[in-house]
């Protein structure tokens, strides 16, 4: 059964990869043929075959399944025809809505709508223009009536990016919105939504409740999260400090905290029921407090979300206490194996989480160390040996999901996991049943201790093993050889194995052959931000656009770097001060850093006031060679500030053996007269970035001309309110006979130039899944 659950789960990620959606005939003719294998498999049985047809037949079970599910959650879609246009609609809040600045989020399950909407849509609502107060918080169960605009989802797509728009269709989410301010936006009712939304009110109560008695202390969010799961109310500095130390997994609750709530409250009914008369002879004590820690446990699991370490931990529980109650005993391994199961049968998304396979894989190494053992030591040493086996079968993982690992794991580890599991926590969650103030300062204060402890370890520069992304084959090479390094003393081949991981941690990625470049138009949205490397160097131009309380910096550009092993730019190009360009770079700048920070900035600017150390005026006759790969800056002149902000970006020209690529920024009509009347043939050049996005304020047909490009590449948002790139500008280039791509439609786009000469490649097209555009 183990064999062919894991078959079944291979399956369902098997069909998560694909570009495409299956035509509905190939699904329904592999049902018939999953039906066969199942029946020959059963026929099999005891003979030689049987085991491998059982396995394909649940393999080809586990594509139909995640089949079967994606075109029916994919039918429910928004037509085209209504992106854009004001639609009213009523519905029920679903979830909690969270704040964030100046507005308001939150999930709607839609009841009446005068358009063909999805039955799920997120929106946001802002507040109107010169109002300093955030709009009402729609609350878990109101029924509300709004007028909305509603778009497809769509994300960025970029080289080992996050994918927004997969992580909207594993929540069903179908469309994505805001509130209009001038619409017709009012309460309905305060009550609806039935035992889901009470749930939720409850969370939000809790929550609220916290906030009130520990005010704005660094750790509120802390307790609230091990509580209500609600992650969102631990700022994303805190987060970076448990990624540093390794304890992320104790601030997401999971099976260590459903399980002790399940040992408390069985212990306290088990000590109850021993002391009633005659009861726990006509109903054992041990079924009694197996029940209550299985209802005590579904109640936490509601209360926390059900995100699917939780789903895996209360799904284990239940096999266990079913199976005590029938008189047997649960084998470990195959009560996984069930939690595995159910899973992807309620969700065949869950393998596009990370959390999911960090959750069963730590299972796993635990059942791998622990399993059919005797303890021959202390506890204490038994669940550091736990502790270090953990830290060590997931360094794979985490190198192929985050790029990283902690080194300071076991130590933080041994800290605070007895405060997290048996004292915060439970005081927590007393405190959320009892309204005794006290418990809750009492929880509040131990998680100031720890989170001031974990903060100190955090700054050790040697906390953290940061490095590219390696290949898939070389994280299961390293995969096997954690594995065997986890089995029993005296396996043979452990040395081996130790060996089989160094690859893993010496991985780098191959970068240019010297006189040739690699540039990267990023996927930030409406903004620009190019990431060009050469054999020894790398540099940024441009940083993205700022998104309100984040920016394209801190979201894609930081990630996109870790994940190539730049761990420093030589140089951050801004090309001018505008926050769809330098939004970013400020967060670019506290992460990996730069050398020299070349900007062409108005006095005053932020990023000048910084006093970055290197800052240089980026202006006509700035010219330097990386690697035989010549950078040369055109425009604008040493102390030129023209009245247009657009008109003083720097326009950056690179040129390779292979080919060339110019880069203008924002440059608009009279930057790009006064370029060409000194450019004297030398803007001609291979791929062009369109200048401002492809606005009609750009790109005359003198500049097309004189630069004569084979590619143009349009670093626009998907919507964008400009309407860029322009259909008159992308006429005009592709009369020119020059090809156009687009950051919106095909995601992040790769310039490769060399000796061979240029290719341009997409990352959606390279990347491709079937819900992309969906």
């Amino acid at each position: 059964m183990r064999v062919a659950i894991l078959s079944f789960a291979l399956g369902v990620w098997l069909f998560q990869q694909l570009p495409a959606l299956p035509p509905p005939r190939w699904l329904a003719g592999g049902a018939l043929v999953a039906v066969g294998g199942f029946l020959l498999a059963w026929r099999l049985a005891c003979r030689p075959g049987g085991r491998l047809v059982l396995c394909l037949a649940a393999a080809l079970a586990g594509v139909l399944w995640a089949g079967w599910r994606a075109e029916w959650r994919l039918a429910d879609v928004l037509p085209m025809q209504y992106e854009g246009v004001d639609v009213r609609l009523s519905g029920v809040v679903d979830g909690l809505p969270r704040r964030f600045e100046r507005g308001v989020r939150f999930v709607l399950e839609v009841e009446k709508a005068d358009a063909p909407v999805p039955r799920r849509v997120q929106l946001a609502w802002y507040a109107g223009r010169g109002e300093d107060a955030a709009p009402p918080l729609p609350r878990a169960g109101e029924r509300w009536r709004f007028t909305v605009r509603l778009k497809r989802p769509h994300g960025s797509v970029n080289p080992h990016g996050f994918d927004y728009e997969a992580w909207l269709l594993a929540r069903g989410l179908r469309a994505t919105g805001y509130v209009r301010a001038a619409g017709d936006n009012r309460l309905l009712g305060a009550d609806a939504g039935g035992v889901s939304a009470a749930i939720h009110r409850s969370r939000a109560a809790i929550g609220e409740r916290f906030a009130r008695v520990l005010g704005d202390a660094p750790q509120t969010g802390i307790v609230t999260a091990l509580v209500t799961g609600e992650q969102h109310a631990i700022p994303s500095g805190q987060w970076e400090v448990f990624r540093r130390t390794g304890v992320t997994h104790l601030m997401v609750i999971s099976g260590g905290h459903v399980s002790l709530v399940a040992l408390l409250v069985g212990g306290l009914a088990a000590l109850l029921w021993r002391h009633l008369p005659g009861l726990p002879l006509r109903v054992p004590t041990r079924r009694v407090a197996a029940l209550a820690g299985l209802l005590a446990a579904t109640g936490y699991a509601l209360l926390a979300g059900m995100e699917v370490p939780v789903q895996r931990a209360l799904i284990m529980l239940a096999v266990v206490v079913l199976a005590l109650l029938r008189g047997r005993e649960a084998a470990a391994g195959r009560v996984l194996a069930l939690a595995l199961l159910a899973v992807l049968l309620v969700d065949p998304w869950a393998v596009l989480a990370p959390g999911f396979w960090l959750s069963f894989l730590a299972v796993g190494i635990i059942l791998l160390v622990l399993g059919g053992r005797l303890s021959t030591g202390p506890a204490w040493w038994a669940a550091t040996r736990v502790q270090l086996a953990i830290t060590l079968g997931l360094i794979p993982a985490l190198l192929l999901l985050f790029q990283s690992f902690s080194l300071l794991s076991p130590l933080a580890n041994a800290l605070a996991i007895p405060l997290v599991s048996f004292v915060i926590t439970p005081l927590a969650l007393a405190a959320a049943l009892v309204p005794v103030d006290a418990l809750l300062h009492a929880a509040g204060w131990l998680a100031g201790m720890l989170l001031r402890g974990l903060e100190w370890l955090a700054v050790s520069p040697l906390g953290v093993w940061q490095q590219a992304a390696p290949p898939g084959w070389l994280v299961a090479l390293g995969a096997g050889a954690a594995g065997w390094l986890l089995l029993p003393r005296g396996t043979p081949g452990r040395f081996a194995a130790s060996l089989a991981l160094v690859p893993l941690l010496a991985w780098s990625p191959p970068r240019p052959p010297p006189g040739g470049f690699v540039a990267t138009v990023l996927d930030v949205g409406q903004g620009q931000a190019i990431h060009v490397q050469t054999a020894t160097h790398d540099l940024l131009a441009d940083a993205g656009p700022s998104y309100g309380a984040t920016d394209a910096g801190e979201r894609v550009v930081v990630p996109y770097l870790q994940a190539r092993g730049v761990r420093r730019l030589d140089m951050l190009l801004v090309s001018h001060g505008d926050a769809d360009h330098a939004g970013g770079a400020g967060s670019v700048l506290d992460g990996p850093g730069a050398d020299l920070l070349l900007a062409s900035l108005a006095p005053g600017h932020a990023l000048e006031a910084r006093g970055h150390p290197a800052l240089r005026a980026c202006a006509l006759g700035e010219r330097w060679m990386w690697d035989g790969v010549r950078f040369e800056v055109l425009h604008p002149r040493p102390g030129q500030r023209a009245r247009r902000e657009n008109d003083n970006a720097c326009v950056l020209r690179i040129e390779a053996e292979g080919g060339t690529l110019l880069i203008p920024g924002d440059i608009e009509r009279g930057a790009e007269s006064e370029l060409l009347a000194r450019a004297d043939g030398h803007l001609a050049g291979d791929v062009v970035v369109a200048p401002h996005h492809g606005s009609r304020t750009s790109s005359t047909p003198a500049l097309v001309a004189a630069v004569g490009a084979r590619e143009v590449i349009y670093s626009v948002g998907y919507r964008n309110p400009y309407r860029h790139p322009h259909a008159e500008v992308w006429a005009r280039w592709a009369a020119a006979g020059t090809r156009g791509w687009r950051t919106d439609a095909q995601g992040a786009i790769e310039v490769r130039v060399d000796a061979a000469g240029v290719r341009l490649e997409a990352e959606r097209e390279r990347r491709a899944r079937y819900w992309h555009g969906r």
